[in-house]
C-alpha cells in the first residue's frame, strides 16, 4: 500500500522521517515532564548554591585553608568520610545515614534539618571534640529524637568531620543542567533542513506535500519554542530559592497568626514592603530558642546574627524590571489590596515562592478586574465626578482602570 502511494524510492526516506518524528516525540514527552521542572529547579538551586559558595568563600578568606588536604588529610580520607556521610559505610549500619536528614543539594520541599553545607560551615573552625559532643550528646527535643540509637565509631566520625571540612572549602558539586530543549530544537532544525533540501534539490519524495508538511511543522514548532522562551525571559514565576534561614510563612503566618505588617513594617508607607531586621525577630526569639520542626539550629542563626551584628543575606524573590515603578503603599494602604492577591496563599507556604509571573499583562488584567474601594477612602476624594456618578446610581462599581491605573506613565516614567 505504501509503495503504491509514495513509490519504491521513497520508502527509505519515509522510514527516516518516521524515525525522526518518533525521536522528537520522545523528546517532547521528556521536555514536558522532566526538562521544564528540572530547569526551574536548576534556576532555584543555582542561586542557593551560589549563595553557599559565597559563604564558603568568605570563610576561606577568613580562616580556612585551600583544602583539608593541606592539613595532612588525603583525598582517600575525604572520600571515606563522604561514604560514611552518604550511608555507604559501614556495611552493617543500623542507624540512619547522615544524608537521609542533611541534604547535599537544595530540594523543592522544605527539609527542616540543617543541610550538609550548613553543618560544614558551622563546624569548620571548631575542633573535633566540639563536633563529636553535638553529634553524640545532642541537646534539644528535636535533635535528641533524631539521634536516637545513633552509634558511630570515633574514627568514622572523624572521617565525616574531614569530609565536611573539605565541603566547607569547596562547596557542593554543581547540578548538571538539562539540555532536552536544545536537543529538541537542533533535531527540528535537522528535520526541516532535510525537508528543504529534498524540496529544492533532491526531489526524492514524489509527493511534495510530505516534505512540505514536515518543513512547516518543524518550523512552527521551533517558532513556538522561541516564542515561549522569549515570553518567559526575565520572569520567574514559582521561583522559590533556599534562604539562609529556613523561615516558614506557614508556621509564622498560618499557625501563629502573625500579621504580615508586623514583620513588613513599611508596606503601608513605602515603595517596598521591607525585610524585617534581625532585632524584630528577636522580639519573639529572645525567649523561643527551639522550633518544633527545626530544633535549635535555624533559630541559632538568628541569635548569632543579632549578637554579632552581621545581617542575614536574605534572597529577594519578587523582582520587577528596573523600568517598572511599583508601590506597596499605593496598593496596600490606598487600594486596600490584600497581600494574597499578589503573593498567593503565603500562610500555606513553608518555602516562600513567587506565585504569579508579575508580567505587564497580569498587572493590566488585575487593574481591569479589581474594584476600587472608593467609599470612606480619603485617597480618592479628588475624583469628584466618579463620586457623583456613584451617588446618582449611574455606575455601581469603579475598577482600577477607570482611575488611570493602566496609563503608561503610572508605571513607566
Amino acid at each position: 500500500m505504501i509503495k503504491k502511494i509514495v513509490g519504491k524510492a521513497d520508502i527509505n526516506f519515509l522510514s527516516f522521517y518516521i524515525f525522526l518524528f518518533a525521536f522528537i516525540s520522545i523528546l517532547s514527552i521528556s521536555e514536558g515532564t522532566l526538562a521544564q521542572p528540572a530547569d526551574s529547579v536548576i534556576t532555584d538551586t543555582s542561586r542557593a548554591l551560589e549563595s553557599n559558595s559565597e559563604v564558603a568563600e568568605n570563610h576561606n578568606q577568613q580562616s580556612i585553608g585551600e583544602s583539608v588536604v593541606s592539613e595532612g588529610h588525603s583525598e582517600e580520607e575525604i572520600n571515606r568520610g563522604k561514604r560514611f556521610f552518604m550511608g555507604l559505610l559501614p556495611f552493617n549500619r543500623t542507624y540512619e545515614s547522615c544524608v537521609s536528614c542533611h541534604n547535599l543539594h537544595p530540594v523543592d520541599t522544605l527539609n527542616w534539618n540543617p543541610s550538609a553545607m550548613d553543618i560544614a560551615l558551622k563546624y569548620v573552625n571548631k575542633d573535633f571534640a566540639s563536633f563529636q559532643q553535638v553529634i553524640m550528646e545532642p541537646t534539644g527535643v528535636k535533635m535528641e529524637a533524631s539521634h536516637v540509637d545513633f552509634n558511630i565509631d570515633e574514627q568514622d566520625l572523624h572521617a565525616i568531620k574531614t569530609y565536611l571540612n573539605d565541603l566547607a572549602v569547596k562547596g557542593p558539586s554543581a547540578i548538571k543542567p538539562s539540555y532536552n530543549n536544545l536537543i529538541l530544537f537542533l533535531a527540528l532544525g535537522i528535520l526541516l533542513t532535510w525537508a528543504l533540501i529534498d524540496l529544492i534539490f533532491l526531489h526524492k519524495i514524489k509527493r511534495k506535500a510530505i516534505p512540505l508538511i514536515i518543513l512547516v511543522g518543524a518550523l512552527s514548532w521551533q517558532a513556538k519554542m522561541i516564542a515561549e522562551d522569549a515570553i518567559h525571559l526575565g520572569r520567574q514565576e514559582h521561583y522559590a530559592p533556599d534562604q539562609p534561614v529556613k523561615f516558614s510563612h506557614k508556621v509564622h503566618v498560618g499557625e501563629n497568626s502573625i500579621d504580615c505588617k508586623y514583620c513588613h513594617t513599611t508596606v503601608e508607607y513605602s515603595k517596598s514592603a521591607g525585610i524585617p531586621p534581625t532585632n524584630l525577630c528577636m522580639n519573639c526569639h529572645i525567649l523561643i530558642r527551639e522550633g518544633t520542626n527545626s530544633g535549635k539550629f535555624e533559630i541559632a542563626k538568628i541569635v548569632n546574627a543579632s549578637e554579632t551584628g552581621e545581617p542575614i543575606d536574605w534572597i529577594r524573590i519578587h523582582n520587577l524590571p528596573d523600568h517598572v515603578f511599583f508601590s506597596h503603599a499605593v496598593h496596600v494602604s490606598s487600594g486596600k489590596i490584600d497581600c494574597i492577591q499578589c503573593h498567593g496563599p503565603v500562610q500555606e507556604m513553608d518555602i516562600m515562592r513567587q506565585e504569579n509571573d508579575l508580567s505587564m499583562g497580569w498587572c493590566v488584567n488585575c487593574h481591569r478586574e479589581t474594584n476600587v474601594h472608593f467609599e470612606d477612602n480619603a485617597y480618592y476624594d479628588d475624583y469628584i465626578d466618579l463620586h457623583e456618578q456613584l451617588k446618582s446610581g449611574k455606575i455601581d462599581t469603579i475598577k482600577a482602570v477607570d482611575i488611570g491605573a493602566n496609563d503608561c506613565m503610572r508605571c513607566h516614567y
